[in-house]
């Protein structure tokens, strides 16, 4: 696709986020509304994967670590066909293969549950040593977020990474700057993100996050990269899309009233 296509993605991801947890009464539209570009990309330009085969042994693995911005990951795997796009109104509920965090047994196209935040890339860490082991040409991808940072097993996995020169492992950082309690830097410091990769041995790149071009270029570089795993750390804006909910820690979690909501589809409708 090109980057107009993947920008009228990224706005049918947002649409379709914000129409889920509307209809449903519940969800974390701030922290979805920031990767739905980095999705876009992924689903529609990157990941070599077969809607017709979910389990295919040699597609790319992606991992959506901050799994409660599942919504938008949701909302990309109906874009992509995995499923119908009426199921993203039964988001959450009793029975539906859409629960509030990822569940590889319940959905179609995922690779892993995830929701527990910090486990993500020890997983992807595990996948990408197993291609390696294998002989698989296969990539493996991971979503986490800035906040999550502050897991220390974020930094296990960094330094297991780094000493099995994991370069078909690719870590995306949503770095929006903001987490349920406030913002990052208040909450605990995390930046500077990219040096502390650095000297953990990874190939470090920063990128607006919610600027298609960016990522495509440089998902293209880290593909380069060898011996060691890259990270991108993208600058995003928690409730992109949306005007009201842009860098507003309200959003992280919360249902628009019918008149905000209203406004979100005028925003996103009319966007292109």
């Amino acid at each position: 696709m090109d980057i107009t296509d993947l920008t009228e993605v990224s706005r049918r991801i947002r649409l379709d986020t914000i129409k889920a947890i509307y209809h449903v009464k519940t969800g974390h539209p701030g922290g979805a509304l920031s990767i739905a570009d980095i999705l876009a990309v992924l689903y529609f330009n990157e990941l070599n994967i077969d809607v017709q085969n979910p389990a295919w042994p040699d597609r790319d693995r992606f991992i959506l670590s901050k799994g409660h911005g599942c919504t938008s990951l949701y909302a990309a795997l109906a874009e992509k066909g995995f499923f119908q796009k009426e199921k993203l109104l039964t988001l959450r509920q009793y029975g539906s293969i859409l629960q509030g965090h990822p569940d590889m047994k319940s959905t179609p196209g995922l690779d892993m549950s995830s929701g527990s935040l910090g486990q993500g890339l020890s997983i992807g860490n595990g996948m990408a040593l197993a291609a390696k082991l294998q002989n698989k040409s296969y990539r493996v991808y991971v979503l986490l977020g800035d906040g999550e940072l502050e897991e220390g097993q974020i930094w296990e996995a960094a330094m297991t990474a780094s000493k099995y020169h994991l370069d078909n492992l690719i870590a995306i950082i949503d770095a929006n700057g903001l987490q349920i309690n406030g913002p990052t830097d208040e909450v605990m410091q995390v930046e500077p993100i990219d040096k502390k990769f650095s000297a953990f041995g990874w190939n470090t790149i920063v990128i607006d996050g919610n600027a298609i071009p960016q990522i495509l270029t440089a998902l293209k570089k880290v593909k380069r990269v060898k011996n060691k795993p890259s990270v991108i750390i993208a600058k995003t804006i928690k409730g992109k899309g949306i005007s009201y909910m842009e860098n507003n820690i309200k959003w992280h979690s919360g249902v628009p009233n019918p008149q905000e909501y209203k406004t979100a589809l005028q925003e996103l409708e009319g966007e292109l």
